[in-house]
């Protein structure tokens, strides 16, 4: 039996002061605020209202079926997808490079973009819809949701216990035993 299709979801935007609140702090040079999931979500869902994204448990359940295309993008900097990535994941620069890379993918793959958390791959799927790219989704919680959850990450081929924190001040968000050595 094949798993079910992924849903498909549009988070919707929540409008507050908190996002100008935090912009605020940090235009002020003040420390800002940890950060819990809850505000990154807020944050992404308010740059960007219209892309969709996927679960990590729905991915999951996607790449176990073998007759079902992804195509994953990274969309993080060479230096965290070399301390891990997901399983197949093609490191994209840009938004030009990841449209040329879905554009010699089978086309009825299911393209997935993912970074830290998930700022970055929402900005490069709304650059991919601008480029003509129809159906790209945004990995929920990217790569540190789907560690945080037990989830293998690679380096190369080989399978490891950590992930890249991208900064000090999303390393909140990472379970400790992801953290790698400082």
């Amino acid at each position: 039996m094949s798993p079910p299709a992924p849903r498909l979801r549009v988070r919707a935007p929540r409008r507050g002061t908190f996002l100008l609140l935090a912009l605020g702090v940090a235009a002020c040079g003040a420390v800002a605020p940890p950060l819990d999931w809850e505000t990154v979500y807020r944050q992404i869902a308010d740059q960007y209202p219209d892309i969709p994204y996927i679960t990590t448990t729905d991915l999951a359940s996607t790449l176990s079926d073998p007759d079902r295309p992804v195509l994953l993008l990274d969309a993080r900097a060479p230096d965290e997808y070399a301390v891990s990535h997901l399983r197949g994941a093609r490191l994209v620069a840009s938004a030009d490079e990841a449209a040329e890379v879905v554009r010699t993918a089978p086309a009825d793959a299911l393209v997935v973009v993912y970074c830290s958390v998930g700022m970055r791959s929402a900005a490069m799927a709304d650059q991919l819809r601008a480029h003509g790219v129809p159906g790209v989704l945004n990995l929920e919680g990217s790569i540190f949701a789907w560690a945080n959850e037990g989830r293998p990450v690679y380096r190369g081929s080989t399978t490891v216990s950590e992930v890249h924190p991208y900064s000090d001040r999303l390393l909140g968000l990472l379970d400790e035993r992801l953290w790698p050595e400082r």
